[in-house]
């Protein structure tokens, strides 16, 4: 099953528009072309999405499945990315009530759906459950294959989790496609998967066949594109990581974007985990991708700022900042666009 870019998509987004964990629903708000019809998040309910995000956007907040059946959605997708990726126990109520008024489901979470006795009982002719997390079939052990590729294999790393590789990669390809390359989005996460109707769910994958998993779609596209954009997963920083060099080896990137969040000094929920100066992050993943020579030299390109919690002023000011204590070029991809850091992936 691919996302359902034709039918009418509810949202369920309890408590994730303004917090931690709505960045599938939100990624989905920012790229998906499906006609999201309503957001259900009982915290935002009534107020503008445009007012608490900054995405031009017009969809509906309402409190419940219930009140967004109004809207009619075919689909509901469950938005929220917790800890974990464990279902909340107040979602399964939404769930229930999705299912019973014909609706489909498209779950991210861990926590498999579809097989579930009670949930397939309430599934009439034309209903689907999507688990987005399940490992592909035939999996091997990677084996470097992708550096035969002739095409620019581009990998998002990152000095945290959860800080903008998604949108970086995103926003390359949407730049590549603009300058008429021949380019491919390669999605390694449940919200990149759903976006572009097929990818890896690299956290599904058993860790033994995760670069394998990764070389096997990076070698089923690069004959036919001119430049592969891989989302990145995951930090080589963070203490719970473990999908960063799977990537690495699976994909043998020919240039590395480095994503960070402007001003933020350690891995996030970790303070004792200290992020070092963006010169010592660029070396450690070089050195890394490369295996000091085993597989080439793989430079770090760019930087992708997140600067979403600073104003527009500031922005501009830690990019400067960035370039200058880099020596690389440097931009926020989503406020102001991929053009510089696609230069100079072009570049290289």
């Amino acid at each position: 099953m691919s996302f359902p870019l034709n039918q009418r998509v509810a949202i369920l987004l309890h408590e994730g528009i303004t917090g931690t964990q709505g960045k599938t629903g939100l990624s989905l708000l920012r790229y998906s072309q499906a006609p999201i019809v309503a957001l259900i998040d009982r915290e935002s309910a009534g107020k503008s999405l445009s007012e608490l995000t900054g995405m031009k956007r017009d969809v509906p907040i309402v409190a419940s499945l219930t009140a967004a059946l109004e809207y009619k959605p075919e689909v509901l997708v469950i938005g929220i990315a917790p800890k974990g990726g464990i279902l909340p126990d107040d979602y399964w109520l939404e769930i229930k009530n999705a299912l019973q008024a014909g609706m489909s489901l498209v779950n991210g979470l861990h926590t498999p759906l579809a097989n579930i006795p009670e949930l397939n009982a309430l599934l009439k002719p034309g209903q689907l459950i999507w688990d987005v997390r399940q490992e592909p079939a035939n999996l091997g052990v990677a084996s470097g294959l992708a550096r035969t590729l002739s095409c620019r294999r581009v990998l998002t790393v990152g000095t945290d989790m959860a800080i903008g590789k998604m949108s970086t990669s995103l926003e390359l390809h949407r730049e590549s496609q603009r300058r008429g390359w021949r380019s491919k989005f390669l999605a390694t996460g449940q919200t990149g998967v759903m976006l572009a109707g097929d990818g890896v769910p690299l956290d599904a994958v058993r860790v033994d066949f995760a670069a394998g998993a990764v070389e096997q779609m990076v070698m089923r596209h690069g004959q036919d594109y001119d430049i592969l954009h891989i989302e990145g997963q995951g930090s080589l920083l963070h203490p719970g990581s473990t999908a960063t060099l799977p990537l690495i080896r699976g994909s043998q990137p020919t240039q590395l974007i480095l994503a960070h969040r402007a001003g933020q000094v350690y891995v996030r929920n970790h303070p004792q985990v200290v992020i070092p100066s963006l010169l010592k992050v660029i070396r450690l993943y070089e050195t890394v991708a490369s295996g000091e020579g085993a597989f080439g030299n793989v430079p770090v390109v760019g930087i992708a700022l997140n600067t979403a919690h600073l104003d527009e002023f500031t922005a501009q000011g830690a990019i400067a900042q960035t370039t200058a204590e880099t020596g690389l070029p440097c931009n926020d991809v989503v406020r102001f666009g991929a053009g510089v850091l696609l230069d100079a992936i072009m570049s290289n």
